[in-house]
């Protein structure tokens, strides 16, 4: 495993970006920064023109132009989409392709043998963290498949993540994304509920995230999303329909191993009420308006519309 930076040598390999959104425009321009000539595709025009790399017109010529290219893909549709368009574009073209986002596992199993058959190797390599990390480089990747490919791709990770681990044979990294994801959705769900208490309590919002911030019962939820709760700004850094998507990947994936996730389980009806009431496309702090507040407070936070969560 590795877990610390190393350094980036003088000659770089041409990296591709296929998904140009929050994690993957975020990556793109901190390799354009640090000297990487890049490209990338997506199928929104306006994030082609806003691309820090060059942007080009399909997946195939992403392919042409590059040693590794780099996958930050929505769906399992757009997985199956773009491995299929990767491997019918390989001719003497064939990069590395190092699969970044938090997808079924068999989907990404499915895309492998894919992409094996065509004569191209695919990583494993979910990233820990929000659109917040993406923009500061201080992502951790989680890195499968063989460690040659992971030795390959290593310089780009370094320039994008704070740290990365090979974790062994494919599919690993996407097992440790789940078990970070379940704690991320968990914990999320238990920074708003006790933000609520507190403020029921008669405690200043603010008070209360310096206090708890400081000792024990804290989390990296509670330190990232404690003070969009505060201030009642929920600007997605990771859209709450985007967690409440990975926790039901999770909620299968426990079943399909036969271990139980009970906190998971009692924090996806929650999840799922609110994508009801219209706050998806909101961080997921936006989960402490799923809770009535005797104590509103003050500023946008106490304006904002109090759902009482069942």
């Amino acid at each position: 495993m590795n877990g610390e930076r190393r350094r980036v040598p003088h000659t770089r390999p041409r990296v591709g970006v296929i998904g140009l959104g929050i994690m993957g425009g975020a990556m793109g321009g901190h390799l354009a920064a640090a000297g990487f000539a890049v490209c990338g595709f997506d199928i929104d025009a306006d994030k082609r023109r806003s691309f820090a790399g060059e942007g080009l017109s399909s997946t195939a010529e992403v392919v042409r132009r590059s040693d590794i290219v780099l996958l930050s893909l929505p769906s399992s549709d757009s997985l199956e989409d773009v491995s299929r368009q990767i491997a019918e574009a390989t001719d003497s073209s064939r990069p590395l392709v190092v699969e970044m986002g938090t997808l079924p596992l068999e989907v990404k199993q499915r895309a492998q043998s894919r992409l094996a058959d065509a004569g191209v190797e695919l990583l494993d390599a979910p990233v820990s963290g929000t659109g917040l990390q993406a923009a500061d480089a201080t992502l951790v990747i989680y890195a499968s498949g063989t460690r040659s490919g992971y030795e390959a791709a290593l310089d780009v990770f370094d320039t994008i993540a704070a740290r990365s681990y090979h974790l062994g044979e494919f599919g690993n990294g996407t097992r440790m994304k789940f078990v970070a994801n379940l704690l991320v959705a968990v914990n999320t769900l238990g920074a708003a509920e006790a933000h609520a208490l507190g403020d029921a309590a008669g405690l200043p919002p603010e008070l209360t995230q310096e206090v708890i911030g400081a000792g024990v019962g804290s989390s990296r939820m509670f330190e990232i999303r404690g003070p969009m709760m505060v201030n009642g700004r929920y600007d997605p850094a990771a859209r709450l329909s985007t967690i409440f998507k990975d926790a039901g990947i999770i909620s299968e994936f426990a079943r399909s191993l036969g271990t139980s996730t009970p906190l998971l389980d009692a924090a996806l009806p929650l999840y799922r009420r609110g994508v009801a009431c219209d706050l998806g496309e909101l961080d997921a702090a936006a989960l402490r308006l799923l809770f009535n507040s005797s104590q509103d407070g003050g500023g946008e936070a106490a304006n904002a519309p109090r759902l009482q969560a069942d």
